[in-house]
């Protein structure tokens, strides 16, 4: 074991386990390590073995804190020597699955009965995990002695050091003087021998001094929690669940399209400081009936599905990009699919809307504040968690969730990570991907299969769309169900929602009549749409108000001259003119049916509504035309349409990525011969035409060349190869390993060699 590397240990390996090594950790993989060697170095380094620690749960990182205090960073540790360092409770069986996940991900190697860590692991374990280097002076000295006649200021050094890490820097272990000229409490240990100097500005608590103050060689491991918590979980009928989703998917596409209604009539401002202002969430909040919470939540969604953008001009604006409009087209269930994915990819924390900085300053929806890069990878944790439990189990409670995660993975999340969870499980329920605690059907299909996946799955979840509404005597329409999007477009043309749900209620009023009718809607249009669509009798009431709100309507006619009116009775024309409003619209008569204005004519039947008259817009045929405007759109950012969730790399690419570094394995170990270079480095050759006549000698004799190249990033790599044929700067040759044929450009080679025969 004591001659066994890393290196070695990994080059035992089979393709599949260094492949899941690669997954595991996947800063391996970038760039591609030419050879193993440079995978055993990579995986040794101090930022990689920390990043792999965020990954271990409680007991494992218990374990890695035990073969520190073993020193198995230093020499292999035998495992009967590590389980003295653990809770009486831990088992050997759970000793050795703990192991067995650091073997997994390199942070551990070596036989079934001793373990090595690489160095770098001793920064990755618990502050109080391991103990410095013994002082060879204090071997078979009393050091609780010492210890107990030591001044308060240099006992408070090494309580530090030994409630810590043993490593220390200091300015004061610069030179090592005698105890009485010593002035600084360190310099005062340093003489004792107490402390260790390393150099001028790092010193080492020793071993002996750090086990007597802890009174024990690992305390820390002592009081860890080894057993996973118990998650309490309930059961629900899997069709219920996600109808309970498909309710939700309704509701958050219905508010959706709300916001983007009224973002195209009233664009609110973009804050000095970005984001969006308290006023204006409030008001988008109203509109949707949401909390403020929920709101950020909708706004930094649509953000992410680019339905909205920030209009980077001078007087910068919130406004629907043309993107939105493409969604308002499509099917309820792409909808709900494209908001979905937009929030799991989404990088950034809508939890931290409306809380405070450091500093006090309020944290703005949209602002760059609430960007977290890591956002979605803690969020599919989250959501991870819940695919693990069977179709139809529900997690009671979200904190215990974010205490199981918590163990699963403490290094991980930082000081958001339990609000992470409890966040991330409000939002999926918002959005659907999480109902009644368990995740959805649409949910498990969108972190299975991606967003089409889960739209199907959707589709099948959402109630069918019904053709049909029910008309109250008190004015009231009420669709029993999602309508299909003919009737749901011309019910909402003539009638307000008053209350949504699985069963959304309308109500038709005067205003909502006219509104119709501005569209270009007849009264026999409307009676028809109701006698035709409704499963009730139409109430007298209903057709009475049609009548009379179409009797008034469009009696005053407008246009351009700029903008005229004209009306068959001229009495109402004179009321018009002799009306307050007329000054203001500078009408003027020019003929007794007949009024002008220089205004617009949108303008002009805006204020003449408000007023009290019912005008409306007539093209050049006479007919009525709908001038409303469509809303403000700008033009979709490209930036917003790029997936911020790096993919995981497939199977096949992390086996060609462990193919790659064998042949360098092999290349690296072949002897060699003659050796060119054709950049005119060492060797015999004296450029590219020798290293092209080294390559069709070989190939005419068929001998193996051992070839290094660079690759258009500047990654070197070597290669064992046969090669057959040459030409056209390309050198065609069978690997003898896998006995593929590859191409390698003349132009990449920056040597080449025989490989000597045995």
């Amino acid at each position: 074991m004591s001659g066994t590397t890393l290196t070695d240990w990994l080059r035992a390996r089979d393709d599949e386990e260094l492949a899941a090594l690669l997954r595991a950790r996947p800063d391996l993989a970038t760039p591609r390590p030419a050879d193993t060697a440079v995978l055993a170095s990579r995986a040794g380094t101090r930022a990689s073995v920390a990043r792999a620690a965020e990954g271990l749960d409680t007991l494992t990182l218990a374990v890695l804190d035990a073969l520190l205090a073993a020193d198995a960073d230093r020499a292999p540790a035998p495992l009967s020597r590590v389980v003295g360092h653990l809770p009486p409770e831990v088992t050997a069986a759970q000793v050795g699955s703990a192991v067995a996940k650091m073997r997994a991900v390199a942070l551990a190697w070596g036989p079934d009965d001793a373990v090595a860590l690489p160095p770098a692991a001793r920064e990755a374990g618990s502050p109080a995990a391991g103990l410095g280097r013994p002082a060879p002076g204090l071997d078979g000295v009393d050091v609780a002695g010492l210890l107990a006649g030591l001044p308060d200021d240099e006992r408070k050094v090494l309580d530090t050091l030994a409630a810590s890490r043993p490593i220390g820097r200091t300015k004061d272990a610069a030179v090592v003087v005698p105890l009485g000229k010593a002035v600084t409490p360190i310099q005062r240990l340093l003489a004792r021998g107490l402390l260790v100097r390393l150099d001028a500005e790092t010193v080492e608590l020793p071993g002996q001094v750090g086990a007597a103050l802890r009174g024990g060689p690992a305390p820390s491991t002592r009081t860890v929690s080894v057993t996973e918590p118990v998650l309490r979980t309930s059961t629900r009928k899997a069709a219920l669940i996600d109808s309970t989703a498909a309710g939700a998917a309704l509701e958050v596409v219905r508010h959706t399209e709300t916001l983007i209604r009224l973002w195209s009539a009233d664009s609110p401002p973009v804050l000095k400081s970005g984001g969006l202002g308290v006023r204006d969430l409030k008001k988008v909040a109203k509109a949707v009936e949401l909390s403020d919470r929920d709101t950020t939540v909708l706004v930094e969604v649509a953000a992410a599905a680019s339905l909205v953008a920030d209009s980077e001009t001078t007087s910068p604006e919130w406004v629907p990009t043309t993107h939105a409009d493409l969604w308002l087209a499509a099917a309820p269930a792409n909808r709900w699919a494209t908001l979905a994915a937009a929030w799991l990819d989404l990088p950034r924390v809508p939890g931290l809307g409306g809380m405070r900085d450091p500093k006090d300053r309020l944290l703005a929806p949209l602002s760059d504040e609430l960007r977290r890069p890591v956002a979605p990878v803690e969020r599919l944790r989250v959501l991870e968690a819940l695919a693990q439990l069977r179709a139809g189990v529900a997690v009671v409670d979200a904190d215990e969730l974010a205490a199981l995660l918590a163990w699963r993975a403490p290094r991980r999340g930082g000081r958001l990570r339990d609000d992470m969870v409890r966040w991330t499980v409000a939002e999926a329920t918002l959005l659907g991907v999480v109902a009644l605690g368990a995740l959805s059907g649409p949910g498990r299909a969108l972190l299975d299969d991606g967003a089409q996946a889960a739209a199907r799955r959707m589709a099948d979840a959402l109630p069918e769309p019904v053709d049909h509404v029910l008309v109250q005597a008190d004015l009231t329409v009420v669709a029993p169900g999602p309508l299909e999007p003919h009737l749901a477009a011309l019910i909402t043309e003539t009638a307000d929602v008053e209350s949504a749900g699985s069963a959304t209620v309308y109500r038709v009023s005067e205003t909502s009549v006219r509104r119709a009718l501005d569209a270009g809607r007849t009264a026999e249009d409307l009676h028809e749409l109701f006698r035709t669509r409704s499963r009730t009798p139409v109430p007298q009431s209903l057709d009475y108000l049609i009548d009379d709100v179409a009797r008034r309507h469009g009696r005053l006619r407008g246009g351009s001259t700029s903008s005229f009116l004209r009306c068959d009775d001229p009495a109402l024309i004179a009321e018009v003119a002799a009306s307050p409003v007329a000054a203001g619209l500078q009408l003027r008569k020019i003929a007794p049916t007949v009024l002008v204005s220089p205004l617009p004519l949108l303008d002009i039947l805006d204020d003449l509504r408000a007023a009290g008259f019912a005008p409306a817009a007539e093209g050049t045929d006479g007919q009525v035309v709908d001038l409303r405007p469509t809303g403000r759109r700008i033009q979709t950012p490209a930036r917003a349409l790029r997936r911020t969730l790096p993919r995981t790399p497939g199977a096949d690419q992390l086996l060609d990525v462990v193919a790659a570094m064998r042949a360098g394995d092999r290349a690296a170990e072949s002897r060699r011969g003659r050796t060119v270079s054709p950049r005119g480095g060492s060797g015999t050759g004296t450029g590219t035409a020798e290293t092209l006549t080294l390559l069709q000698d070989a190939a005419r004799t068929g001998r193996a060349v051992w070839l290094g190249l660079v690759d258009a990033h500047g990654v070197a790599s070597q290669h064992v190869v046969e090669p057959l044929r040459t030409g056209g700067g390309i050198v065609e040759g069978r690997d003898p390993a896998s006995d593929e044929i590859r191409r390698f450009p003349l132009h990449r080679i920056t040597s080449a060699a025989l490989v000597e025969e045995s």
